[in-house]
């Protein structure tokens, strides 16, 4: 059965129309599944039985089901999804000064290759499903209102497993979904897509639905990130600048340009000057990422010294930069690390329910 949790609100509309039912049973139907994070028809009390009845005879509610809670020390929430194809997700609940965030997946695995990214270790699986992008969403609200926190789930942040734009059309519906008034009211500005820089996808992405935008550059030269990131041998650092400015920019928002420092790799002053030589002027904004240590990955993360003088000579010359500080660290849920357990078990196609484990 089709879940419902695919379906924007006009689509909704359509389906309704063809049950013979009024109009406005569509927004109450899309509010239950967004807002108040239904999990069955039932619970829809203002739906004439007659028609939870059809809904319950013909579509879906299903949710991932959560088979591991993890909390760090940090009060960050990392939560492992076994999907409906005994596949396996991760998602991350982010605590910040006033809000949460959610990192988002988006697909199984990726197929970006990026050599500092664990994620990247797994290879690519298949694309998420708008429903099961969808549900990361619900759960993480399910889970803060249990915990009765104050703060709200306010940003949304596509940075988990895969590459948001290689999934592009499901995204997008997502976002729509996502920002939509009468359904979760996210703000677009709230709404980050990270990507590796899929020139083509960031134009489509900018005609049809603009959010935030991310890109992932890491190295100031084609040459250097060649070394790191396969995707660099197919889009040159021109032609994502190139992308960048003709992006539309939120209510005036800076586009977000994420550098990760590597020790001797991409922390050098060569690599900050370079940096310059790209961004003055541009209104954009530098977020250091200093590299995650794992056993399973060559790199090593730069001394604090290096960091805050890397970050120091970019302030100089007047480019907003910021240092991305490491959440989740001990649950491998930091940037990079997601699907850092699975690769122990060798990504495995289905998981031993006995052995799944939730702690809190």
């Amino acid at each position: 059965m089709k879940n419902l949790r695919d379906f924007t609100l006009e689509e909704l509309e359509v389906l309704i129309k063809d049950l013979s039912e009024p109009i406005y049973r569509a927004r109450q139907i899309f509010h239950w599944i967004t807002c108040k994070l239904a999990k069955n028809f039932q619970e829809m009390t203002d739906l004439p039985k007659v028609l939870r009845y059809k809904l319950s005879e013909n579509f879906s509610l299903s949710l991932p089901e959560v088979i591991e809670v993890k909390e760090d020390a940090d009060k960050t929430i990392k939560l492992g999804l076994l999907l409906e194809d005994k596949e396996i997700i991760e998602t991350v609940i982010i605590p910040e000064k006033d809000h949460y965030t959610l990192c988002v997946s988006t697909q199984v695995g990726c197929a970006m290759g990026c050599k500092f990214c664990l994620t990247g270790k797994l290879g690519f699986r298949r694309n998420l499903k708008v429903y099961e992008i969808i549900s990361q969403v619900v759960w993480a609200k399910k889970i803060l209102k249990e915990r009765k926190t104050n703060l709200p789930l306010r940003n949304i942040v596509f940075m988990g497993m895969g590459e948001p734009l290689a999934n592009l059309k499901n995204l997008i519906k997502s976002l729509k979904i996502l920002a939509h008034p009468w359904g979760f009211n996210f703000s677009r500005k709230r709404l980050t897509v990270s990507t590796v820089g899929l020139v083509k996808e960031i134009e489509i992405l900018g005609k049809e639905f603009p959010v935030a935008l991310a890109v992932s550059l890491h190295a100031p030269t084609d040459e250097i990130r060649k070394t790191i990131m396969p995707i660099a041998h197919k889009y040159s650092i021109n032609e994502i600048l190139q992308a960048i400015k003709k992006f539309p920019r939120i209510k005036n928002g800076r586009i977000t340009i994420e550098y990760l420092l590597l020790k001797g790799i991409t922390d050098t002053t060569f690599c900050a000057k370079k940096l310059v030589e790209l961004f003055k002027g541009l209104p954009i904004k530098i977020n250091l990422i200093p590299f995650n240590p794992h056993p399973e990955l060559p790199f090593e993360r730069p001394s604090d010294k290096n960091i805050e003088e890397f970050q120091k000579f970019l302030l100089s010359h007047k480019i907003l930069t910021t240092v991305r500080k490491s959440k989740g660290l001990g649950i491998c849920a930091a940037c990079g690390q997601l699907g850092a357990e699975l690769i122990k078990n060798s990504f495995p196609n289905s998981v031993n329910k006995k052995t799944a484990v939730r702690t809190s």
